[in-house]
């Protein structure tokens, strides 16, 4: 009876004998039943649906016959009884329904563990361990989160989050290297004012994740998410996050419209990136026709994917927490059509800020960067064939090698130029011919490169 491993056999048989010709709801729904204080010795709840029940304070509740549910784990009964689970491991256990109102949950690592429809209300969760854990339909009101690593954990739309009390969380599980794995808010003397954590968390309750696992082709993807997105328009999909995992592998999350069939614009975008995939680079070629927006992600996909580390998550623009600046520099949500259009003059006095802080060319007769990049600046500016859009984010690749100018020997550095450079001259093809600008690239862009040291 005191749950000896060594007796555990012999108590499984005990238990059956037990409990004959005590109380029986074997196969009962006791959804939100309270058994608070209750005496259940000898209680047979086999193949009963324990949905939210209340446990607290319970007696003998290590005599019942549980069958397959939560009740079957001492560990779990011993928190149901006395709402006291702090520093307790519960990784990978099945805990769907449970009831833990108000428990004391913290530094408790509940890794793969399934949550879904547990009741968590002002449970305290701080520094808890949520990695994959599943909370399809959890309720967290009023639960506090602060410190809690959440790591790929399984909220949805159906999760509720409303008054969760957080100050910080970690995007990560720690490590010797890095005890504090991608806090959010970033600046570690920021925290979260009330109600904000749910707007922060709240881009990725219902997203599409397209998972790419080896091989990646960035334009295969770039072109299948831009068909995907025009095929339904009604799904409203714009990218929210974009993540590296591993050497060749990578996670495009993008947000969608309440009520989608992601499985089906899943299945849908990966038939296609697997055909776009097989063709040659040439035909690839056909199919982009100088499309600015394929550029701007395939660019994205590929810097991603030459870096030792890129994780990007944000609602509108893709931040940088990695040392890739782009933020500013395209932005992704506007595969979708829905890219916001800064003020051409706010844009255009960034760039020139930025130029007076480059050094000066030492001969007058070899113009150096600070020179080459006023020129284009001008040519752009005065351009009567770019709209104000194009113009927009023209000058902000020019804002992007100005600041990568300050050090153009930099690895880094080299390839925010490089990115800059080949989208600017996908926004110069769609020119006439005879526009200046154009004439202006063709002259500028290689030498500009040549001081990067990329020609």
């Amino acid at each position: 009876m005191e749950e000896d491993e060594k007796y555990s056999l012999i108590r499984n048989i005990a238990i059956p004998f037990a409990a004959t010709g005590g109380t029986n709801f074997r196969g009962a729904d006791l959804t939100n039943a309270d058994f608070t204080q209750a005496t259940l010795k000898s209680t047979d709840f086999r193949n009963t649906i324990l949905i939210c029940s209340r446990w607290h304070q319970a007696k003998m509740l290590d005599r019942v016959r549980p069958g397959s549910t939560y009740l079957q784990y001492s560990q779990v009964r011993e928190l149901l009884v006395t709402g006291q689970g702090q520093d307790k491991n519960f990784d990978r256990e099945d805990l769907r329904g449970i009831n833990l109102q108000k428990a004391n949950l913290a530094d408790t690592s509940f890794i793969s563990a399934d949550l879904s429809e547990a009741n968590l209300q002002d449970a305290d969760l701080s520094r808890a361990k949520l990695k994959q854990t599943q909370l399809d339909g959890t309720d967290l009101t009023g639960a506090t989160l602060t410190g809690a690593f959440i790591e790929d954990w399984g909220i949805t739309n159906t999760t509720k989050l409303h008054g969760v009390r957080c100050e910080y969380v970690f995007m990560r599980l720690p490590t010797k290297e890095d005890p504090d794995p991608l806090r959010k808010p970033d600046n570690k003397q920021e925290v979260f004012a009330d109600g904000e954590f749910a707007d922060f968390i709240k881009p990725i309750f219902d997203t599409l994740d397209l998972y790419h696992n080896q091989g990646v082709d960035p334009r295969a993807v770039a072109i299948a998410f831009k068909n995907l997105a025009e095929n339904h328009p009604e799904a409203e999909l714009e990218i929210v996050a974009m993540e590296k995992r591993g050497n060749d592998k990578i996670l495009l999350r993008a947000k969608t419209a309440a009520g989608s069939d992601k499985s089906q614009l899943s299945a849908e975008y990966f038939d296609d990136y697997n055909q776009l995939k097989a063709l040659s680079q040439s035909q690839q070629l056909l199919l982009v026709e100088k499309d600015k927006r394929i550029i701007s992600l395939e660019n994205m996909v590929d810097t991603a994917l030459k870096q030792p580390k890129f994780y990007t998550q944000g609602d509108t623009n893709m931040s940088d927490i990695s040392g890739i600046n782009i933020e500013g520099s395209s932005n992704v949500s506007g595969i979708a059509g829905n890219n916001s259009i800064a003020n051409l003059g706010t844009i255009s006095g960034n760039v020139s800020i930025a130029l007076n802080q480059l050094p000066d060319a030492t001969d007058a007769e070899k113009p150096g960067i600070k020179e080459l990049l006023s020129q284009l600046q001008d040519a752009i500016v005065q351009s009567t064939y770019l709209s104000e859009e194009d113009k927009t984010e023209a000058l902000e690749q020019v804002n992007s090698l100005a600041e990568a100018g300050k050090n153009p020997q930099e690895s880094t550095k080299q390839k925010t130029a490089k990115t800059a450079i080949t989208m600017l001259k996908g926004i110069f093809t769609g020119l006439p011919a005879v526009a200046s600008l154009v004439e202006a690239g063709n002259k500028l862009l290689p030498a500009i490169a040549k001081l990067f040291g990329l020609g």
